[in-house]
């Protein structure tokens, strides 16, 4: 079992949600199907998703039968994201909540943990990946960013697959039919991707971003990856962090860097300050969708369509 890392939510939050302590880090999604709360016919089913991307296979999975409510929407970064009493509000009336997990959503992890137990129907999709599959930080903790892998991320799938047949039996032949096709069209967007990034040179092939994001996206179409912080957003960076990635940029002579929608600019301006004053030029090579995906209503506002602009933008920079 992937270890989930509990954070301290605030007490007044936590006290809305009407739940009780838990002493350990559970899996929420481990419930048995016979303690999940019946399904009343009644639709579409009400779900809470915490992120665009997890909305996204929900919406992907469920069609028509599903209400999709996404807490976090473009440009919020969900490691520093805090609850608010509308959120809570929602969580409690959900039939069903969906979650990234592997600590992602930071600041409510806890809450997660603790909410699951009030309301079993409650889901850490990345839990349908192999463990072996992920990229381990430090002391049994994973990198939490796994949908920069678009073949890893069609593994979530089977969760939320799962859940929607379980709570609702009627439609469970519709929702395996959903999923199948999505992870189709996924799986041939990770051969897009493959294809389209072969167009950087072996010496270009360096991704350098403001965090610790794109690991799994390196990992899998075979790119170097530096940050100026770690995987989470929650600590600031230091300047002797920013003074080496310059030396580093300067002595390797990489002509870009880029912004992420959800993650100040601050840090990689002084890069590009940092290696101007070494006479060094490198560029902005555009803004990449990291922690949240585009508006809603614009392609970037999908999965499918925010992978394809951040693999666009890469290209062009680096080629």
């Amino acid at each position: 079992m992937k270890k989930l890392v509990p954070c301290v939510a605030a007490v007044a939050l936590l006290a809305l949600a009407g739940c009780s302590p838990v002493a350990d880090g559970s899996n929420p999604a481990g419930s048995t199907k016979a303690e999940r709360r019946a399904f009343s016919g009644a639709y579409p089913i009400k779900v809470v998703a915490t992120t665009g991307m997890v909305a996204d296979l929900v919406r992907h999975v469920g069609g028509e039968h599903v209400d999709v409510v996404q807490l976090m929407g473009e440009g919020v970064d969900p490691h520093l994201y805090q609850a608010t009493t509308e959120d809570i509000s929602q969580l409690n009336r959900a039939d069903m909540i969906f979650y990234s997990g592997l600590h992602l959503e930071g600041k409510m992890g806890d809450l997660f943990v603790r909410l699951a137990r009030k309301k079993p129907t409650t889901y850490a999709v990345t839990e349908g990946i192999d463990e072996q599959r992920l990229l381990e930080v430090s002391g049994g903790l994973y990198d939490p960013h796994v949908w920069f892998d678009v073949a890893l991320w069609s593994e979530t799938l089977g969760v939320v697959e799962q859940a929607l047949a379980e709570f609702d039996s009627k439609h469970a032949a519709e929702y395996k039919k959903n999923t199948e096709a999505y992870r189709a069209e996924l799986l041939a967007l990770d051969a897009e991707v493959k294809t389209e990034l072969a167009r950087i040179p072996d010496n270009r092939r360096v991704l350098v971003t403001a965090h610790d994001a794109f690991h799994y996206f390196g990992r899998a179409y075979t790119i170097e990856v530096k940050a100026i912080q770690g995987i989470s957003t929650d600590a600031e960076a230091s300047v002797k962090q920013i003074n080496e990635l310059v030396g580093e940029i300067v002595d390797r002579g990489i002509k870009a860097v880029f912004v992420e929608t959800s993650v100040s600019e601050r840090n990689i301006r002084a890069l590009v300050e940092g290696c101007q004053a070494q006479g060094h030029r490198v560029t902005i090579g555009g803004e990449l969708y990291s922690d949240a995906m585009g508006k809603p209503g614009t392609p970037e506002g999908t999965y499918v369509g925010m992978v394809r602009k951040n693999v666009a933008t890469i290209a062009k920079a680096l080629e």
